[in-house]
């Protein structure tokens, strides 16, 4: 079986588009038809090289994406040919398969993870996948590997905002997005949206945003204290992955118990500074590990929330393009030009 998979051969050079032979599956291993994948940051990191020495070169890309299974192999039990899947970077029920390697014409290898969805058609572990309803569009499904849970996981399991409180979303990408979307389904009474980019924060404002904050326009700490009379925020969600924006979203927070949540990336190497009288005032500050998801429950019930009509996700997404035109998304996602962008597999 052949694949069309986006390879990173070098760090810092553009990606390509090859051909490859997929291995038999392993033990535990599946075989998935792959209909869009999303495009992340976190393979915008690798790529540049801004994770740290990378030992896997060279290797498939993406961690989030939905499709449809076309063989499982010895003793998966978790799905079946034909199933319509999730695919997640967080582990799930079932097999744990680190790693596989595909060949190219002459041979050589090219690795891949437990999962990878930048490809027509992948191996995935059996712990990376989560069954859908095929009534679920495969198109917004692949948001649920990791912008949705991430973002969303993030509100109703790390932070568990109550409905009333006061929320502050710093990066309003995909995750901030999502985020945005579920301190809404929260009723969360005020929701900030801050971020550098006027058309995130219109999104935002779309996906239930009660305030913009432009921090190219106006110092976002003082707009925060405006709008909440100079209190605080209960909760700051940090997903731009940026040091000043993390620094911002912990001195926003509320003393006696304010919570700022960080859920974005810094490069390797970054640290940020934070005042320790902060914490002694009661404000506190954590990270997150993919929203704390627990996929074979969260994301079924996302799926459910968008098939009832109250999780508006397909407004998530801001691109599109096919395979081809992966290194565009990459460079889109970059300069800021997108919230979340999808690569559609089938497209020309």
């Amino acid at each position: 079986m052949k694949t069309l998979a986006a390879v990173l051969n070098k760090i810092g050079e553009p990606l390509t588009v090859e051909e490859l032979t997929v291995p038999q599956p392993k033990a535990g291993q599946v075989i998935v038809d792959i209909a869009y994948s999303g495009v992340c940051r976190t393979q915008l990191n690798e790529i540049h090289g801004s994770k740290g020495e990378d030992r896997y070169l060279p290797h498939t890309l993406g961690h989030e994406g939905a499709g449809v299974v076309r063989q499982v192999g010895p003793s998966v039990e978790k799905v079946k040919a034909g199933d319509h899947v999730v695919l997640t970077w967080i582990k799930a029920a079932g097999t744990d398969v680190a790693s596989s390697q595909y060949r190219r014409s002459d041979g050589s290898g090219v690795n891949s993870g437990a999962v990878s969805t930048l490809m027509t058609q992948t191996i995935a572990s059996e712990n990376r996948l989560v069954k859908i309803a095929p009534k679920m569009p495969l198109r917004e499904a692949s948001l649920l590997g990791c912008a949705v849970p991430t973002g969303a996981g993030t509100v109703f399991n790390t932070a568990k905002i109550a409905a009333g409180s006061s929320v502050a979303v710093f990066g309003v990408g995909g995750i901030g997005l999502s985020a945005v979307l579920a301190a809404k389904a929260a009723k969360a009474a005020v929701i900030i949206a801050v971020d550098i980019h006027q058309h995130k924060l219109s999104q935002a404002i779309a996906l239930g945003a009660t305030e913009a904050v432009n921090a190219n326009e106006q110092d976002a700490l003082s707009a925060i204290h405006s709008i909440t009379a100079g209190r605080g925020v209960d909760y700051a969600i940090e997903s731009a992955g940026v040091r000043q924006s993390m620094e911002t979203a912990f001195q926003s927070v509320c003393c006696h118990g304010g919570l700022c949540i960080l859920a974005g990336n810094l490069p390797s190497g970054q640290r940020i500074s934070i005042d320790p009288f902060d914490l002694i005032k009661g404000k506190r500050i954590i990270g997150t590990w993919g929203g704390e998801t627990q996929p074979d429950r969260d994301i079924p019930r996302y799926a459910d929330m968008y098939m009832s009509g109250g999780f508006d996700m397909q407004k998530l997404i801001t691109h599109e393009c096919g395979l081809n035109d992966v290194n565009r998304a990459f460079d889109d996602l970059e300069q800021g030009r997108a919230g979340r962008i999808l690569v559609d597999m089938t497209a020309k």
